[in-house]
C-alpha cells in the first residue's frame, strides 16, 4: 500500500511546552487604571477636581488677590454686584471679585487638607505596620490609642488652635496631631490579618528581616486600604477647616480660605445670598468629587476586583 509523504508532518517535541502558562499577561497598574476609568462618574469627578486644583494654583498668581487689599472700599458702585459676564461670581461688600477670592481660599483649604492627609497617612502607615506586626508594641500603642480616642477630636483641635494661635501651620498641626493614630490603628488591624499567613511565617523562618517582610510581603496588600483612608481624610479635613473657621476657631483674617469666606459672608445671606452659597457649593463640590475619586481608586487598587 503506497503512502503519500506530503500528507504527513513530523511533530517536534518541546520539553518546555508543559511549562507554558495559557493565562493572559497580567499587569497590576494597568488593571488598576482600566478598572478606574471604567467608571464614568469617577472620570467626571476626576475632571472636576483636576480643574479646581489647577485653577486654585494658577489663578491666584494671575489675579494677585489678597483679603487685606480693598481697592474699591470707597467705591459703593462696586459693592454687591451680582454675578455677571464681567464678574462671574459677583463682588463682595468692599468690591472685591468673589471669583478671585474663591480660588485663593480653595488653594489654602486644599493645601491644609492635602498636607494634613500626607502627614497623617505617612506616620499612620509606618507606625501601623510595625504596630500590627510587633506584639510588644501592640500593648503599648493600644493603651495610648484607648486614651486619645476617647478625647473628642474637635475639642482637642480647638484647644490646640487656642494654644498655638490661628494660622495655616497651626491648623495643619492641630488637624494631623492625633489623626495619624486612627490611621495607624486601621492599618494595624489589616496587618494582623496578613502577618500570620504561611508565606510570612516561611520568610521569618528563613531569616528574612522584619522590616523586609513588612515592606515586601505586607505593604503591597495595604494599597487599597491606604487609598480608602486617604479618600476619607482629604474631604474630612476640608470640612473640618470650613467648620472650625466658620465658628471662629480656624484661620485669621490674614488667611483666605473657604471656611473664612463662609464665616465672613454668612451675614449677607438675606441681602446677597450668592456671597455665602457659592463658597459653600465649591466646598461641597471639592469634598464630594475627591471622595468619589478616592473611593473608586481604592476599589480599583484591590487585586480582587481585577478578576474577570
Amino acid at each position: 500500500m503506497e503512502t503519500n509523504e506530503n500528507l504527513f508532518e513530523f511533530v517536534k517535541v518541546d520539553a518546555t511546552a508543559s511549562e507554558h502558562i495559557a493565562a493572559p499577561k497580567y499587569s497590576y497598574w494597568k488593571s488598576v487604571f482600566r478598572k478606574f476609568f471604567a467608571s464614568k462618574v469617577a472620570i467626571a469627578c476626576l475632571v472636576i477636581s483636576s480643574i479646581i486644583i489647577i485653577m486654585s494654583i494658577v489663578h491666584p498668581f494671575i489675579s494677585g488677590y489678597s483679603p487685606l487689599i480693598t481697592p474699591y472700599v470707597n467705591k459703593p458702585s462696586m459693592w454687591y454686584l451680582p454675578p455677571s459676564s464681567e464678574y462671574w461670581f459677583g463682588t463682595d461688600h468692599v468690591g472685591n471679585s468673589l471669583f478671585d477670592a474663591i480660588w485663593v481660599g480653595t488653594r489654602n483649604s486644599l493645601m491644609i487638607a492635602f498636607v494634613s492627609t500626607a502627614i497623617s497617612t505617612v506616620i499612620g502607615v509606618i507606625v501601623g505596620m510595625f504596630w500590627g506586626y510587633s506584639r510588644k508594641m501592640d500593648n503599648i500603642m493600644l493603651n495610648i490609642y484607648n486614651v486619645v480616642s476617647n478625647i473628642p477630636y474637635l475639642l482637642l483641635v480647638i484647644v490646640l488652635m487656642y494654644a498655638l494661635g490661628r494660622g495655616i501651620p497651626q491648623m495643619i498641626f492641630s488637624l494631623s496631631c492625633t489623626t495619624w493614630l486612627g490611621t495607624a490603628y486601621f492599618i494595624r488591624v489589616q496587618v494582623m490579618i496578613i502577618r500570620d499567613r504561611e508565606y510570612n511565617l516561611a520568610s521569618e523562618c528563613l531569616g528574612t528581616s522584619r522590616s523586609r517582610i513588612i515592606t515586601h510581603n505586607i505593604f503591597p496588600y495595604l494599597i487599597s486600604v491606604i487609598m480608602t483612608a486617604v479618600s476619607r481624610d482629604v474631604p474630612s479635613f476640608i470640612s473640618y477647616e470650613v467648620f472650625l473657621t466658620y465658628v471662629g476657631n480656624g484661620l485669621s483674617e490674614q488667611n483666605a480660605s473657604l471656611g473664612r469666606m463662609v464665616q465672613r459672608y454668612s451675614a449677607y445671606m438675606s441681602g446677597s445670598p450668592y456671597l455665602f452659597w457659592i463658597p459653600v457649593f465649591v466646598s461641597a463640590l471639592i469634598s464630594v468629587s475627591l471622595y468619589i475619586v478616592g473611593q473608586t481608586l481604592a476599589d480599583a487598587s484591590d487585586p480582587r476586583t481585577h478578576m474577570v
